[in-house]
Parts: C-alpha cells; structure tokens; sequence
C-alpha cells in the first residue's frame, strides 16, 4: 500500500503560515512571529512531512554542525493530523535521515513527550525534566 504522505528537506515546501500559527501557541514557542519562524527555517536543516496534496501534515527541525551534534526542535503535527501515527513517522525518517544518523550526539527539550523520544533511543540526562539525549560518541 502506498503511503499518502511524503517527507522533504525541501524548505521551499513548507507552510511557514501554518507552521507560525501552531508554534506560537506552544508552551516552548508562544508568540513567536512569522519573520522568526523564517529565520529558524534559514538556520536549521528543516523536515517538512505533507499530503500527496501538498498540504502541511508537520514540521521538525535540527539545528547542526552536521557532523557531531544536532538539536531537534519544533517538532509538530498540525491539530488535524494529530493522532494518526504522524508524527512517530516524522521522528523515524528524521533518525534515518543520511545526515542525522551519522550525528554522535543528538538532543531535545519536550516537557511531554518523554515517552515518544524514549522509544528511538533518547534518555533523560541527569535530573532534568526537559532534557533528553542519544549519545553515539564513545569517550575514553
């Protein structure tokens, strides 16, 4: 059967409307405006997941030096596509991702999705209840 989504690194692609009006109502991005969605789309490696229709299904991004370290943030599936499965299929292409799965090091910040990152191999770092981490580098 034929996925009825596809996945692009396109950023020409992404809905910066739609993803605007759905980070500024987050607890990690409230108010956030348009021009500063733009800007963090320039700076990062974007992930943008859509209908075969092109609509905005969802929306990551990794900040990285695209060797050692990379930092997801705003991971999102839109209101209407939540519930689905998206967005563990959004995360499993990122892992996949040629230049995401050769990182040593990645991490995130969720304050409610422990569980989600939990399952592909993120681990709370110490005591913080936001902080999680994949540490692939082995230090001596």
């Amino acid at each position: 059967m034929e996925p009825n989504y596809f996945i692009s690194t396109d950023k020409r692609l992404l809905n910066t409307n739609e993803i605007q009006k759905f980070i500024a109502k987050t607890y990690w991005g409230k108010g956030r405006t348009l021009t500063e969605i733009e800007q963090t789309i320039e700076n990062s490696y974007c992930f943008g997941m859509y209908t075969l229709d092109n609509e905005q299904i969802g929306y990551a991004r990794v900040v990285t030096d695209y060797t050692y370290f990379g930092y997801f943030m705003d991971v999102i599936i839109l209101d209407k596509f939540q519930g689905q499965g998206f967005g563990k299929l959004l995360v499993e292409h990122m892992l996949a991702d040629s230049v995401i799965k050769n990182l040593k090091t990645l991490a995130l910040k969720t304050k409610d999705a422990h569980q989600l990152y939990e399952r592909y191999g993120f681990k709370k770092i110490a005591d913080s209840p936001l902080w999680m981490s994949v540490d692939k580098q082995i230090l001596e």
